[in-house]
Formats: C-alpha cells, structure tokens, sequence
C-alpha cells in the first residue's frame, strides 16, 4: 500500500511539474504567437494607413494650386477611383474652409474646419494625419479623416486634402475580421487617446477602452508601449494580450487569447495521463504485495538490531542469514559504529572548544547545517538582532526586510549546493522598530576528504550608519539643495537614460525648459531670501503637475526642466500650459508689494537624427527664447525641422 500510494503521488507530482511546465510552454507559445500575429496585423494597417496618405499625395499633386471650385471638383471627380478607400474627398484652404468635395454632400463646402484639431496639427506639422474618429452626420457610421497638407509655391502653409474613411467599410480593418483566435480570441484597434476604432463587438466602437487600473498594460500601450502580457478582458476573465503600436495613425493593435482556451489541449492531456496512472496503480498493486513480503523479511530482523544498537541494547548486529549482502552489511554497519563511537567522542571536544570561542567573539558571528538552518548564533549577534536564542527561524525570518527577503533565500540556497560564499547585504527589521543594514560573510564549510559540505560558517556586521551615509551622499549629489529638485548632474543623467530608451525602442519623450519671467526684481527688491521662496513655491507647484514618472530639475538660478518619459508631444504642451497658468498664480509679497513670475517654455521631443541629448535640449532652449521674443509667458514647441509647432489638436465634428 505504501508502494501504490508513492506511486500515485509520484503520478500526482509528474502532472502537477507537467501542469506548470506545460502552463509556461503554452504561455510562451502563445506569446510568441500573439507577438507574430499584432506585428503582422499592425503592419497591415500602417500600410492601409500610408496607401491612403500616397493616393491623397498623389492626388493633391494633381491639384493646381489657386484652382477654383470648379476646377477642383473636376479633378476630384476624375479621381472617382479614390472612392474605394473613402467614403469622400475634401479639399480645404489655408484659412481651414472646405472649397471642394466629392462626392458633393450639402453643407459640406464651407465648412470651417479651422477650429478643429486635425487642421490644427496639419498646419503646424506640415505632416499627413490621421483624425480622432467621429460619427458622419448623414450616415452615422463611425469614420476618420485621412489627410495631407497642401503647400503653396512659396512654401507656405496653404489647407490640405482630406479622404474621409469609414471604420465599418473602408478596408482598413479587413485583415482583423479575418482574424481566428479559437472560438473566443479577437483582434482590436484603439486610438493612443483611448477611442475604439475596431472590435468584433461592433456596439463598443466610439467607446473609450478601460482606465489603468482595470487593464494597466493597455494604458501602457495607449502611451506607445510594445508587447505580451497577462490582463483581464472586459468579462473579468483572464487572457494573453499582445500589443503593437501604428504609429502612422498613432493608433494601437491589440490582440486577445482567453487562458482557459489557450490551454484547454493541456488539460484534456493530463487528464487522460491521470487516469492511466491510477489505472497502472490499480494493476500493480497486488504483483507488489507479493514480491516486497518475500524480500523484506530479512531486512526487518536487520532493522530491529539496529535499532537496539542505537537504544544502547546492544553493541553489535548479528545476522543468522545466508544472504552474503546482509553480512556485508552487518559487517559494514559494525565496523561503522566502532568508528563513530572514536569520532563523537572527538566531535564533543571539538564542539566544547568551538562555543568558548563564539561566545567571546564580540562579532556577530551564527552556524548553519547543510540544510541551511541556522542552528546557533552567538551573544553578539543575538543582541545586534534584538532576538532571543529559543526564538524559531522561521520567526525571525521574517523580520527580514520583504524587499531583500527572497533574494537573500535564493542565494542562501546557491551557496549551499554549490560550495559558494554567501555575501549579501539586507535589511533586518528589529522587533523595538528599528530598521539595520546588515552585511552577512559565509563560508561554506568543507570536508578535507570528499569536498562535501558540512554547513557554513558566518560574520555579520551592522552597517547601518554606513548605508545612511552613503545615501545621503547620494541623493545630495544629484539634488538641487534649495527645491529637493534634481540638479543638473541629477537632471542629465535621467536625459541619457530616457534618450537611449529612445534609441533602442523609440520610446517617445518630451523635454520642457523655462525660466521665470519677471525674476529679477524679486531678488533685487525683496532679497534672495525672497527670490528662494519663490523657487521653493515654484518647485512644489511644479512637481505636483506633472506625472509621478516625470522628472523635474532645477538647473541653476532660475532655469527649470522637466522631462516627460513615454510622452507624446501633445500630451508634453498640455502639460506644459497647465505649468504655466499654475506657476502664473504664485505670488510674494514683500513691504505691501506683491510679486509674480510667468513661465516661457519652450518644448521639443527626441527625434531619430539627434546625435545627443544636446540636440533635443538646445531645440527647447530655443524654443524658451522664441517665447520671450513673443512677449513671454507663453509654450513654444520646436521640432526638428525647427519650426515652431501649433496648437494642439481637436476633434472634427
């Protein structure tokens, strides 16, 4: 019986490694799959997306430039072809008015679409976009304009061409439909400001997707984020997800593949091994009955007698069997007992003298097993750690900090099964609340002959006031003392790292730089314990508008930074205006006299042909002085072509 069921845990252990193994090889695999299959899909919608921007390219070279209507609407109707891509085409001038469609909608012409953010970003852009989607006043269909700038022969700015595209039968979203995912997997696309573009579930179209803390990693996405994932879907059920940007359209892709469908094939195997395995058990059970009765018989008597010589009853094994490998073993076993009698004898001593020498050591010094249980630690240590010597490990365990706790476990177990030293530093937690930094040193303990392992052997020292000391040094080294603000030092490092994120995986960033209009007379008038107020409101106020992964400098006097990982550049100009109407309400008053400063930021983001941070910090540096020479308090966005960006998008009606 003992057999059977050793068998059927063993059963039970090789389906539950198979289980985790076979979850982790289908996660993977899926994941590889998902990755493949979003990459493909999201290609196929950039393409979608630049075949529409080549033939509005192409037909705006068609377009003369000061056309009449008339003119313009000949044009366009010979391009008639166009309509198996849009749903209309439009022709808009300089001032944002619609001089031509086609097919001709009444109400169409004329209207000014200078308010809205798709002329707002092709005006100041000079690049083509794709709008934020909106539902047609006659049709009712979800749709997107598709557009790009028109320019006149002296370079200037002069409309645009628009192809308005419907999201339920434009083409753009043909791959997705044919999408198989098993029964319950789907494809969907969204916009990077959260709108829902595509879904098998056509009544979440135009809805916005889930807040960040139902689905965290598509709000990663939403702001430029690639990858897998494993996130609830919007029934609560877990699933694979794999996410990919279109960065044409600034839209995402995402796919989804429900756990318990990915893994359906794993549970059906497993189930069907579990069934042959008490099958087998079933069967083997009686065979083992018989077999193990006949050979055990002599090793019981052999195990009786060994249990008498470690009760004291006997000195020594005596077998009346024939069985030449039970002498053996008597004899073994004898021969063995005399020598551990010698040996225990010398191990006693040895232990006597070892325990004088830990407990006068005034180090914190502590023994472990092969097994890694700490069996004695000495006085020292004992009142380093506030601990009582009959306290269990595995209380005291868990006064180790949770942060350094299973790192400080995983090493502990390297070093005992391969002979290592084990050094770490970590944080232990004493019961009366004090928090020490503690650097552990030990030793495995090795056998002359064999190089097996006996256990280790430790130091530990308290290096509290060390660890306090050198982070302190740290944190004033990169930190502006007046704001608790980074410094400059601080303020490039955090530049380096986002601009080589940039270069590995285009993760978007945006860098402001201002400086405080209207300063000087603070400091001049009222002193510099007036002007330091004033950057200590600055620089709370600051820090309390922008994002919590945002890193805010002050780089000198009266000059600021803040630079914004994973953002895009209308997100950056929002941000940057809510700075300055914030910081244009701070005031000091001095003598009666009140005092306030405005902002003059300019604004700019990585850009692939930047050799350095330099680059991307003299454009916003640019950027600031161009706000100055307009008057000041104002946001001044400089790209790379360094022209200056307009307003931010709205959304087209």
């Amino acid at each position: 019986m003992g057999l059977a069921v050793t068998w059927l845990l063993v059963v039970i252990l090789v389906l539950g490694m198979a289980w985790q193994l076979g979850t982790a090889m289908v996660k993977a695999t899926n994941m590889a799959h998902l990755r493949y299959e979003s990459t493909l899909l999201a290609d196929e919608v950039a393409e979608q997306i630049e075949t529409r921007f080549d033939a509005l390219t192409r037909l705006n070279d068609q377009l003369e430039p000061g056309a009449d209507r008339n003119t313009l609407r000949t044009t366009l109707k010979q391009n008639a072809a166009l309509m198996a891509w849009f749903e209309g085409v439009v022709v808009v001038n300089a001032n944002g008015r619609v001089i031509a469609d086609w097919p001709n909608v009444e109400g169409r012409e004329g209207l000014d679409t200078a308010p809205l953010e798709y002329f707002k970003m092709l005006r100041g852009t000079r690049m083509p976009y794709v709008s934020e989607p909106f539902v047609g006043r006659a049709s009712g269909i979800p749709m997107v304009l598709v557009s790009v700038p028109r320019t006149g022969s002296d370079g200037e700015f002069d409309g645009f061409v628009g192809g308005i595209v419907s999201l339920h039968s434009g083409g753009l979203f043909d791959r997705l439909s044919r999408v198989r995912l098993g029964e319950d997997g789907y494809a969907g696309v969204a916009t990077s400001s959260g709108k829902i573009l595509y879904h098998p579930n056509r009544g979440l179209i135009m809805n916005e997707v889930p807040d960040n803390d139902f689905n965290p990693w598509l709000g990663l996405a939403l702001d430029g984020w690639e990858g897998e994932a494993e996130a609830p879907l919007l029934n609560g059920e877990r699933s694979f997800q794999s996410y990919r940007q279109v960065w044409p359209a600034d839209w995402i892709v995402g796919l989804y593949l429900p756990n318990d469908q990915a893994q359906q094939p794993l549970s059906g195997f497993l189930q069907r091994l579990w069934w042959l395995g008490v099958a087998l058990t079933l069967l083997m059970l009686p065979l083992l009955w018989v077999l193990l009765r006949r050979m055990l018989s002599p090793l019981k008597h052999l195990a009786r007698q060994i249990g008498e010589v470690g009760r004291g009853e006997r000195e020594r094994v005596q077998l009346g069997t024939h069985m030449q490998e039970l002498q053996h073993v008597a004899g073994t076993f004898n021969r063995v007992e005399d020598e551990r009698q010698v040996l225990m004898t010398n191990l006693q001593e040895r232990e006597a003298f070892l325990d004088s020498v830990l407990n006068a050591t005034p180090q914190g010094m502590f023994v472990a097993n092969f097994d890694g249980h700490i069996t004695y630690m000495n006085p020292s240590l004992l009142g380093m750690l506030g601990i009582q010597a009959e306290v269990p490990m595995e209380a005291w365990l868990r006064q180790i900090h949770p942060d350094d706790r299973e790192g400080a476990m995983d090493m502990w177990q390297h070093s005992l099964k391969t002979g290592s030293d084990f050094v770490r530093q970590l944080r232990f937690e004493r019961t009366d609340g004090e928090t020490l930094w503690l650097d552990i040193h030990a030793r495995v303990v090795m056998l002359s002959q064999g190089g097996h392992s006996l256990g280790l052997v430790g130091v530990v020292k308290d290096i509290t006031e060390r660890r306090e000391l050198e982070a302190i040094q740290r944190w004033e080294a990169e930190h502006d003392p007046l704001t608790g603000l980074l410094n400059r030092r601080g303020f490039e490092r955090r530049l380096d790292e986002a601009f080589a994120d940039f270069q590995k995986t285009s993760t978007p960033s945006a860098l402001l730089l201002f400086d405080l209009d209207h300063f000087k007379p603070i400091n001049d008038e009222g002193g510099h314990a007036l002007g330091d107020e004033m950057l200590r409101r600055i620089a709370q106020v600051v820090a309390w508008e922008v994002r919590r992964s945002d890193h805010v400098a002050r780089q000198g006097g009266d000059e600021f930074g803040v630079l914004l990982p994973s953002c895009t550049l209308s997100q950056a100009r929002r941000i940057a205006e809510a700075l300055r109407n914030s910081v244009g309400e701070i005031s000091v008053v001095h003598e009666g006299k009140e005092y306030r400063v405005t902002l003059s930021i300019g604004v700019t983001t990585f850009h692939e042909d930047d050799s350095s941070t330099e680059d991307a910090v003299a454009r916003a540096d640019a950027g600031s002085y161009a706000a100055k020479d307009k008057g000041r308090n104002g946001v001044v966005i400089k790209l790379h072509d360094d022209e200056e960006a307009a307003d931010p998008i709205q959304l087209f009606d």
